[in-house]
């Protein structure tokens, strides 16, 4: 245990891929140092600023918003709040006087590490992807230390900087029971289940793939437990009105992921880069449809890099209409392949990801 008080902010955000390896970072510096100050910085309007304040963590929102790829003079207005997060940044860090600043990537981490290192504070980013984000790749250079996921990660940053931690996920995963989630979500014990997560804010063409197939899912007596993500949500349901199975439970939001992922037999899933530490963590039999909407088409790398080695199966979105439903009624019924895939996976797991980040930190605490 540490007496002495430390202060640190992490920032980051936009997405839950962000959210929760920032909250597991911040569990595991409250763990070894009891006596410690932690303050968050995110972006107005995101889910970061209600999921860190659930975490138990304050946070502050900045005006920051992404680069806009097709509307370019949108950018006026980014650039404008960019200066403006500047601003904001630099009197909250002044006043805060922050021990080490920590970004776990996005665009809502720019500006907080940026004053950071301006002001001489020791800095720390975390890059969860195998293909390095803009933002990260920007601050890179006058960053103390970088902590990765992946190897090879030199193409992106200078290599005396970089630690290969594995990303932190949540800690509540492991060890969930079955009975009480076959319980939580009234499903049975005795059907196979199909979990689909298309990521915190959800997959359209996931969606469309498992509402064009819903049919046969049933006629199949699988059970399907559906997180649709809050964008899509109500359209699906009045897609589905009139639908009554219990074998189907279809909800925007898994508070419970421990509980779901315990009876997923087969996890249809996005490729980011903390649900694929999840899925290796765990063990279990995926099929990832990486986005094709993300920058540098860096899920594809995610997903690929799990392909090669046999540990997963990969549909590419603009075929999941077509391929989603026979690849994952396939893989439902080879239990020698999904067998193959869980045993894969496991051994990609990186654990203990977030201690081996503070351990950095705390590196940094002593220079």
């Amino acid at each position: 245990m540490q007496s002495k008080h430390y202060k640190f902010i992490i920032s980051g955000g936009g997405t839950g891929g962000h959210i929760f390896p920032a909250i597991s970072i911040a569990n595991a510096i409250k763990q070894r140092f009891d006596n410690c100050e932690i303050l968050f910085l995110g972006a107005e309007n995101r889910m970061e600023m209600q999921k860190i304040p659930a975490a138990g963590y304050n946070i502050v929102g900045l005006p920051i918003q992404g680069f806009y790829r097709d509307k370019k003079w949108k950018n006026i207005c980014v650039l404008y709040n960019l200066l403006k997060s500047l601003k904001c940044a630099r009197k909250i860090i002044k006043e805060f006087k922050p021990n080490v600043a920590i970004g776990v990537g996005g665009y809502a981490s720019a500006a907080a590490i940026k004053v950071a290192t301006n002001m001489k504070i020791p800095t720390l980013i975390q890059e969860q992807n195998g293909f390095a984000g803009l933002t990260n790749k920007l601050l890179a250079k006058k960053v103390d230390k970088i902590c990765v996921a992946y190897e090879g990660m030199e193409r992106f940053f200078p290599a005396k900087k970089i630690v290969i931690t594995g990303n932190p996920v949540r800690q509540n995963l492991v060890h969930a029971d079955k009975q009480e989630a076959y319980k939580y979500f009234n499903l049975s014990s005795s059907k196979k289940t199909i979990l689909v997560i298309g990521g915190s804010l959800g997959a359209k063409t996931i969606n469309d793939s498992i509402l064009n197939g819903i049919n046969e899912i049933v006629q199949q007596d699988v059970q399907l437990l559906w997180q649709t993500g809050s964008n899509y949500i109500d359209d699906l349901k009045l897609k589905l009105n009139g639908f009554d199975n219990n074998l189907v439970v279809i909800t925007d939001f898994i508070s419970r992921m421990d509980l779901a992922y315990a009876i997923a037999d087969v996890v249809i899933s996005r490729a980011g880069a903390s649900s694929i530490s999840e899925l290796c963590l765990l063990g279990k039999t995926a099929i990832l449809v990486p986005s094709p909407n993300v920058a540098e088409d860096h899920q594809k790398h995610n997903a690929m890099a799990l392909v090669n080695k046999n540990a997963a199966i990969m549909v590419e979105d603009c075929k999941a209409k077509i391929e989603l439903i026979n690849k994952t009624f396939s893989l439902l019924n080879d239990t020698q392949k999904q067998t193959q895939l869980s045993t894969n996976i496991s051994l990609l797991a990186k654990s203990n990801s977030a201690e081996k980040i503070v351990d950095e930190i705390e590196k940094l605490l002593s220079h």
